[in-house]
């Protein structure tokens, strides 16, 4: 099983947050960057993963809105896919 741990507070924009979620998650070359692909690599993971993200609120400073439809897109992605683990830490 994989464990990947995100912090929140060092996602001060929209390009880190995919770029970390790209890096650490080992997505494809493909990933396109935004709700919509991330979405669809979460969905299309067969490697058990917990993903952990620490520290939403200080995220939600700097992102605002985007990290609630973030939060949105990781749990139903969640619901999607027995391989992926969500949890979410304000």
């Amino acid at each position: 099983m994989r464990e990947v741990i995100i912090n929140g507070a060092e996602l001060t924009d929209r390009r880190e947050m995919h770029a970390q979620f790209f890096n650490l998650l080992e997505f494809p070359d493909y990933y396109g960057r935004n709700l919509d692909a991330l979405f669809d690599c979460l969905t299309e993971m067969a490697t058990d993963t917990t993903l952990t993200v620490n520290n939403a609120a200080v995220m939600r400073e700097y992102l605002g809105e985007y990290t609630d439809r973030l939060k949105r897109v990781l749990d139903i992605a969640e619901s999607y896919n027995e391989h992926f683990t969500l949890i979410w830490n304000e």
